[in-house]
């Protein structure tokens, strides 16, 4: 009999393991592939190590106008590849051991559901069953494949397979310019690809505040990305040399030539095959309802992550790892989602956290704006990164900061600031007093604080902060 069962070992399921076997439990952790998940394993950290490479690259290419000389420079795709795979190996290897020096037993298999308290796990030797006294799932999310003509192509391939490919595509077509999509056309582009993004919504990067949208925008075009907005790809057919995207934009079809398609259109919970319906567990097509403690209808068994349709965030996942698996062992902890900062790791980055102008509005709040250019900040221009803003969103009557946006260079490190201060129902009067050290990127929001009220120090126009 085991305390916990957690089906699942990506970044909720291996962090609720070890979090139970923490706390004392006998834990059992079933992982149909590789620890650690998509994210470690085919999206969260192939895809950083390929854009780290891809950086480095842009930055070599620029060194000179850093007075540097560095010669005949050239990258080796294969090798770039083959850095990807070892760092994702390291890190795998590290769970594995993490996992193994709490006690947990790990079985490598598929697992159902066979009532509150009872598991069947199917593996490479058979079906066993086990006994447990309380189940966590979190078994993730996969790729959503568009009802699309031509979609089952060779070509054609998704976030998984475009981290496995061998040479480096001449062109690419993005379907799809969320975060996955739009981190995709970073890359290529980076390393030569020419890249077509392609989305269906009148922006790329849906539910980001417009502002950020807009400005990465113009730096995606200025990097030669095409970017095809409120365009609907209706077909893909075989070509002489390779693909051919029929798309339709409004009135307007035109065909798109490209080498290789890459899908990503979204991700849906993983709820095939986890017997919910015998245990009762209920769901729907967005994933599976849980209260504040991550239990859901059947007391006794958690969700966690991408599986319940929440926010597809592997940090937001192992929380709710934390949070499901101490209340599975008798604790009385809560989520809370007051603050969940989201990044897009693009090149500049993005970061946000709490509501976008747009939701501030739609909410009814009257809101006041601050805005500041990473051009004004000393630390950006020195770093040759001056593109980017940081924008402050802050409630007109009470001060309180209500989101905090940023685009720009280690935006995802920077937006921790902003986490604490609408985590813990800061106003824009705290941001102002507090002193940013000198010279660094987190001056771009003491600047922005400042800007709420038109009075930023580093800008040659002055402007009332704004209003909505």
């Amino acid at each position: 009999m085991y305390d916990i069962a957690v089906i699942g070992g990506g970044p909720g399921g291996y962090v609720a393991a070890i979090r139970a076997a923490q706390l004392g439990a006998k834990v059992l952790l079933v992982e149909k592939e590789k620890l650690g998940g998509v994210c470690l394993n085919r999206g969260c950290i192939p895809t950083k190590t390929l854009l780290n490479s891809a950086e480095r690259w842009h930055e070599l290419q620029q060194c000179g106008s850093f007075g540097l000389q560095a010669g005949q420079i050239g990258f080796d795709f294969t090798a770039v590849m083959r850095r990807k795979d070892q760092v994702v190996e390291q890190l795998q290897s590290g769970i594995v051991q993490l996992v193994a020096g709490n006690g947990i037993t790990v079985c490598q298999g598929t697992a159902s559901l066979q009532g509150k308290e009872q598991l069947a796990v199917r593996t490479a030797a058979g079906t066993e069953i086990y006994q447990v006294r309380r189940i966590i799932l979190a078994t993730g999310s996969d790729s959503v494949t568009p009802p699309l003509p031509g979609i089952e192509l060779p070509g054609v391939i998704g976030s998984d397979q475009v981290l496995s490919l061998s040479n480096l595509p001449r062109s690419m077509a993005i379907i799809g310019a969320g975060a996955v999509g739009v981190e995709f056309a970073t890359i290529f582009q980076a390393f030569g690809s020419e890249i077509t993004l392609i989305e269906m919504q009148p922006s790329i990067l849906p539910n980001i505040d417009s502002d950020l949208v807009k400005r990465m925008a113009l730096l995606l075009r200025k990097r030669g990305i095409e970017l095809l907005t409120a365009t609907k790809v209706t077909s893909i057919r075989q070509g002489a040399d390779g693909l051919i995207l029929t798309a339709a934009t409004g009135d307007k079809v035109q065909e798109i030539a490209a080498e290789k398609v890459l899908n990503a259109v979204g991700r849906r919970p993983n709820l095939s095959g986890l017997g919910l319906e015998t245990a009762g567990v209920a769901y729907d097509r967005q994933g599976i309802p849980v209260d504040a403690k991550m239990e859901t209808n059947i007391p006794g068994i958690y969700a966690v992550g991408d599986l319940t349709g929440r926010y597809m965030w592997a940090h937001a996942a192992s929380a709710e790892g934390i949070v499901a698996a101490e209340n599975a062992l008798g604790g009385n902890t809560t989520m809370n989602y007051t603050a969940v900062p989201g990044c897009i790791f693009t090149d500049p980055e993005i970061a946000t956290v709490g509501l976008s102008e747009e939701e501030a509005v739609a909410a009814g709040r009257r809101v006041r704006t601050g805005r500041f250019n990473f051009a004004g900040i000393g630390k950006a221009v020195a770093m040759g990164k001056p593109d980017g803003l940081a924008k402050i969103v802050a409630d007109e009557d009470s001060g309180a900061v209500l989101g905090l946006h940023i685009l720009g260079s280690h935006a995802s490190d920077l937006i921790m600031e902003g986490v604490a201060a609408v985590n813990q129902g800061l106003t824009i009067q705290d941001l102002k007093h507090m002193i940013h050290p000198h010279p660094t990127l987190a001056e771009v929001i003491g600047e922005a604080a400042h800007n709420t009220e038109g009075l930023a120090i580093h800008q040659l126009r002055l402007g009332g902060g704004q209003r909505s």
